[in-house]
């Protein structure tokens, strides 16, 4: 079992469902979701290109994928989110667009949001007392050889490359896409998700995922709300 703090909105919120529809599965339920009817792409397209974040589930990462250290559990886990999450004020990411990141795209802030930067720094040091050491074989699954130097102490001290300077949230919509067809689909991305991209995020809770074996779906475990309110 791996556990992981993500932030994904509430099931009922309108970028979810936009969302479950286009990745083919709902992370809340792990039901299958009918492929949407968009022009441009057909079923077989939008399935391939959605297979890898399908398993994930939409979601932004804030504390990676990990297993739980010697001397914990599932309940310890879940006590600690949500006393963390009662220190923590809710806040809104202003604008989410659409943007190619390498090879992938994902819906990324349009500027960097300092609550939420703060917020991932926070899980990743205060939660790694819950996190077993990665195995050889997780640690290559990240690729070493690519990562910067930073990236790579970062990979084996916090089990996530992409820490603190190196954080950039992201919400992934696709695998990777080849360059002849990232036209096409990023035209198709826009049609689909545009509609519910005018309006801010509001980042109202943190979502606990699980992996039940290695290689299987990742599922919302529970909601946690941030409980106070911004001051003003």
């Amino acid at each position: 079992m791996r556990y992981a703090i993500y932030f994904a909105p509430p099931v009922s919120d309108p970028l979810s469902r936009v969302a479950t529809n286009w990745l083919g599965r709902n992370a809340f339920t792990g039901e299958t979701v009918e492929a949407p009817a968009i022009t441009g792409l057909n079923d077989a397209e939008i399935a391939f290109h959605t297979a890898a974040p399908r398993r994930y589930g939409f979601h932004g990462t804030l504390k990676a994928p990990f297993r739980l250290s010697d001397g914990h559990n599932e309940a310890d886990l879940c006590q600690a989110l949500e006393r963390f999450c009662d220190t923590v004020e809710r806040f809104k990411i202003p604008q989410m667009v659409i943007r190619r990141l390498g090879s992938f795209f994902a819906l990324v802030p349009t500027a960097p949001v300092a609550p939420l930067a703060e917020l991932a720094g926070r899980l990743v040091r205060e939660f790694d007392v819950f996190r077993a050491p990665m195995s050889d074989a997780e640690i290559e699954r990240r690729n070493p050889q690519s990562l910067t130097p930073t990236q790579l102490a970062n990979l084996h001290q916090w089990g996530y490359p992409y820490v603190d300077d190196d954080f950039r949230f992201h919400m992934t919509l696709t695998g990777p896409v080849e360059s002849s067809d990232a036209a096409r689909v990023e035209k198709a991305l826009h049609t689909f998700f545009d509609p519910v991209l005018s309006e801010p995020i509001e980042v109202r809770n943190l979502a606990l995922f699980t992996e039940a074996e290695s290689g299987a779906p990742f599922q919302v475990h529970s909601l946690v709300s941030l409980e106070r309110e911004p001051v003003c």
